[in-house]
């Protein structure tokens, strides 16, 4: 018997997109889940042998090839809680085939970079602190920058000789500056643009002698992309009009030009840029969601993307990447909605089932925060729309791709302000006939989830369900418990930590509404999750039920997310069967 169209959208094997050795490109690694889980493997484009290098069974997600494509590196941890140590396996090994790579202690992966050499820069979070490391064969380990607040390595320049990093020593985890060291950690350059501008760092110039760097700063509205020289302390602004914000930035190969992703209203778009001339030349990528973009040494681009009904794709040059087996069932396009909230026009999207509304309704609330919902294919948003649901996606204040004053709106006091602009949206779906408002679900994971929980004890005459995903529930128990990296961000989000916050934070806290909720509520969590640790649900949970709310809770075995199929679809499965009980909805749409 033929599984139901919505289970075949998980199970359809994705291939993400590839990376290649700097100086033997024929040889690539990328994340797929052909196996049944997300796993590394390894591609030679000479003879076109693709093998699965990892096996784990939490699946793995974080690698790389050195420059001379002889070893692939990649991040092992326990059972998906994100702390562990980096291992090293021959190009084309298969599981079983890893040693260490490192003789560094466990710690939270903040980055890592190949100089050339056998020479490595890593980035580990652990113990309250930031380090930076160079790791070399036979040598003891150089420790480069260590700081209680956040950091990351940016990468080597192409001779090896300067190394890049992010910082946080100023005191603010969202907005970063920027250091160049030589390769024994003597300080050549600082670039900072001051309070609340960050700087990002998207690589060296390829080409030998070279010293510069490609950077975006936060100078204008929004993210833009520029020059820096270190060495001379010249930054040179990119002078491009975004049409939207900024994605990301790589060389062409002679470094005269550069390649721009943006975004723009949940659509990615891509450009040559000439450094000389100031031209910029549009890219033809067939619209929807970009999930990378990068030029090869021989000037081919390579892309990935999807559009909310058709499957992701790798482009290749002028060759899609195919992965093995049956694709994905397509799903339904988008439709557009932008309407007036409190902070501005607030944008997303409608995601529709056949028939005429109004509709049991999910409010799919996304991540981050500064995450973004996007003209993207989602399995999940389609099983929604399968089983007769509406789905809205809000881009609501602190989403990026709507420049920083909106990605910035929500600091110092998250959690009302998304929630005001979701309202907003809320009344709009059902004012046009698309909302049943006695059938709204508010759904999200991470910060969503967090935003769920916070809905719908301060929101109670809203919602009609609650289901949060390994959410932030009880947010004092929260700061303490989850990694270091997390709790440098949650200091800048937050604006302090919550002994300085005191009895502020209770505004924003869920755990401190939960006797104002008056709808069935349903959380899954990860056992292992280090974002969103369990012990600080499980407090959540007790609330309820000294509350008398009605809820469910359901653990699986993973950190922040699942990167298993089956696990997947399960909790898909749990979710649609959770609302189907409370909201009595229909069987799911036939498959034909």
């Amino acid at each position: 018997m033929t599984a139901p169209r919505w289970q075949r959208r998980f199970r359809a094997p994705l291939i993400g997109m590839p990376e290649w050795a700097r100086d033997r490109p024929d040889r690539c690694s990328y994340v797929s889940n052909a196996s049944g889980t997300f796993e590394l493997y390894t591609w030679d484009r000479s003879t076109g042998v693709h093998t699965q290098a990892t096996q784990r069974p939490t699946g793995t997600g974080i690698g790389s090839l050195t420059p001379d494509g002889e070893e692939l590196w990649w991040f092992d941890d326990i059972r998906g809680n994100e702390k562990g140590v980096w291992r090293t396996q021959p190009f084309g090994g298969a599981p079983g085939d890893e040693l260490p790579a490192t003789a560094l202690s466990p710690g939270y992966p903040t980055g890592f970079d190949f100089a050339g050499g056998g020479r490595a820069a890593v980035g580990l979070a652990a113990d309250g602190r930031h380090r930076i490391f160079v790791v070399a064969p036979g040598e003891e380990p150089l420790l480069m920058h260590e700081h209680g607040e956040g950091s990351g390595v940016a990468g080597w320049s192409r001779d090896g000789s300067l190394l890049a990093y992010n910082h946080a020593e100023h005191g603010d985890n969202r907005n970063r500056a920027l250091r160049v060291v030589t390769a024994d950690g003597a300080t050549v350059a600082d670039l900072w643009d001051g309070e609340g501008l960050g700087l990002v760092s998207y690589g060296w110039s390829p080409v030998g002698g070279d010293q510069r760097l490609l950077i975006a700063h936060e100078r204008r509205a929004s993210r833009h992309p520029a020059v820096w020289s270190p060495t001379t302390g010249e930054v040179l602004d990119i002078t491009i009009e975004l049409d939207g914000e900024l994605l990301d930035v790589d060389w062409y190969p002679e470094a005269a030009a550069v390649l721009v992703a943006t975004i723009a209203r949940g659509r990615g778009h891509l450009f040559r840029h000439e450094l000389a001339s100031g031209q910029t030349i549009p890219l033809e990528t067939g619209g929807g969601m970009l999930i990378g973009a990068r030029v090869r040494p021989d000037g081919e681009l390579w892309w990935a993307g999807s559009t909310a009904g058709s499957p992701l794709a790798v482009h290749c040059g002028d060759e899609i990447l195919r992965p093995p087996g049956d694709p994905a069932p397509k799903g339904v396009d988008y439709e557009d909605i932008l309407v007036d909230g409190p902070g501005g026009p607030v944008h997303g999207f409608l995601a529709l089932p056949p028939g005429e509304g109004p509709f049991p309704t999910v409010f799919r609330v996304h991540g981050g925060p500064a995450g973004v919902d996007a003209d993207a294919f989602t399995p999940g948003v389609q099983a929604w729309v399968d089983h007769g649901y509406s789905v809205v996606l809000v881009n609501y204040r602190g989403s990026t791709g709507y420049g920083k004053a909106w990605q910035d709106a929500i600091v110092g006091k998250p959690g009302y302000r998304e929630l005001e602009d979701l309202a907003a949206v809320r009344a709009h779906v059902v004012e046009i006939g698309v909302a049943d408002p006695s059938r709204l679900i508010l759904y999200g994971g991470s910060w969503g989830g967090y935003l769920t929980l916070l809905g719908v004890g301060t929101q109670p005459d809203l919602w009609s369900l609650g289901i949060a995903a390994v959410p932030l529930a009880s947010l004092r128990d929260h700061y303490y418990e989850q990694g270091e990296i997390l709790q440098a961000y949650w200091r800048s989000l937050f604006g302090g930590t919550p002994e300085t916050l005191g009895k502020d934070l209770d505004d924003i806290d869920p755990i401190a509404h939960v006797a104002r909720i008056q709808v069935p509520v349903f959380v899954l969590v990860g056992d292992n999750d280090p974002r969103c640790p369990l012990d600080q649900v499980l407090t959540y949970v007790k609330a309820l039920e000294a509350a008398g709310v009605t809820y469910e809770l359901y653990r699986y075995d993973a950190g922040h997310g699942s990167m298993v199929t089956e696990e997947l679809i399960n909790q898909m499965a749990l979710t649609l069967d959770f609302a189907a009980r409370h909201l009595a909805t229909t069987s799911p749409i036939s498959d034909e």
